[in-house]
């Protein structure tokens, strides 16, 4: 009689865990935490309705390393698998990057150079912005239901990427100024805390050392 004995094969949330190290989580966490409160301060110093080429340069600046961190952020989700480890759920995170890519290129040209500002093309480019937004938000959802970040990770997403559904109503609702102040309380309530969350709690998106 002959015994065969064959390894276990690793579980995919397993062999997706071991592409990105806590130490990687914990340099996005900050990077996100840091570009957030920047942001913010951009929000509770100047009015992003304003018309001065100098304020909207600041302003549009003051947002660019947020939408460079989330990048870092989105490659954090995919490479662990925070969405689930489907073509579809990986897909959603890579269309993300798409739209994160184009918002971003948006905010250098607006912000850099004045005489692009008028321009139709321009204007067509800036829809990214809350659709890279709406995106994000999207992937909350996502990360909540399938469950694979644990604790506050699984959580904070959500709140966080709702930032686009609480600031703009806001504005609308009480009015820029006000709206402005509800958008930069939101970042560090929002991203800015996800990103100390992940910087001091790394394990709990299954990445490892």
């Amino acid at each position: 009689m002959t015994i065969h004995t064959t390894a276990a094969p690793a579980r995919s949330d397993e062999r997706d865990a071991a592409k990105i190290t806590t130490r990687v989580v914990r340099r996005t966490g900050w990077a996100l935490a840091g570009a957030a409160a920047l942001w913010s301060a951009t929000y509770f110093a100047f009015d992003p309705q304003s018309t001065d080429p100098d304020v909207v340069t600041l302003v549009d600046l003051g947002g660019l390393p947020v939408q460079l961190a989330l990048i870092a952020l989105v490659t954090v989700q995919l490479r662990t698998g925070a969405t689930g480890v489907t073509r579809v759920a990986r897909a959603m995170l890579r269309v993300e990057y798409a739209l994160l890519g184009l918002a971003t290129l948006w905010t250098v040209l607006h912000g850099l150079v004045p005489a692009f500002r008028d321009d139709l093309w321009l204007g067509v480019l800036d829809a990214f912005w809350p659709l890279s937004m709406i995106g994000m938000f999207v992937i909350g959802v996502k990360i909540a239901v399938a469950g694979r970040w644990r604790g506050a990770a699984r959580w904070w997403p959500l709140g966080a990427e709702s930032w686009v559904f609480v600031t703009l109503p806001a504005m609308g609702i009480f009015g820029a100024t006000a709206g402005r102040f509800v958008g930069a309380t939101h970042l560090l309530a929002g991203y800015t805390a996800l990103g100390v969350l992940l910087a001091l709690r790394p394990q709990l998106t299954g990445a490892r050392d």
